[in-house]
């Protein structure tokens, strides 16, 4: 169910819970801003979820809250693990649904990373 993005964090979301190792996770790229690990339930041949480090609900939240060093630190990531993952070059997705019409249903920011074929266009219908 999409989650109300205005909404104060929950601690028991489960981006949370795999941020302090009670949920595993594929780990791509961690540092001390952000976690990549891949997706459970994969939408292209590669699919990667960015997540900040912080208690973020939404791209407001962190655009709003995070200190300097946080924010250019996740972007950093995001970059980052597309480079390392040899997708600049043809070419990748980013996607990152925030609020009930944009269907985010983890209530914590995150970022996908899809690739690994051709994806169409960007919105259907």
């Amino acid at each position: 169910m999409p989650i109300d993005a205005t909404q104060p964090y929950d601690d028991g979301n489960i981006f949370a819970r795999i941020l302090r190792g009670e949920i595993p996770a594929t780990k791509v790229y961690e540092d001390e801003h952000a976690l990549a690990f891949r997706d459970i339930n994969p939408q292209a041949p590669y699919h990667v979820l960015v997540i900040p480090k912080g208690r973020y609900v939404s791209w407001d939240d962190f655009s709003a809250g995070a200190d300097d060093a946080a924010i250019a630190g996740f972007v950093r990531a995001v970059g980052l693990v597309a480079r390392q993952a040899g997708l600049v070059e043809p070419g990748y997705r980013l996607l990152a649904n925030i609020g009930q019409d944009a269907h985010q249903e983890v209530p914590h920011l995150h970022v996908h990373i899809f690739a690994g074929r051709k994806l169409g266009p960007m919105l259907a219908g």
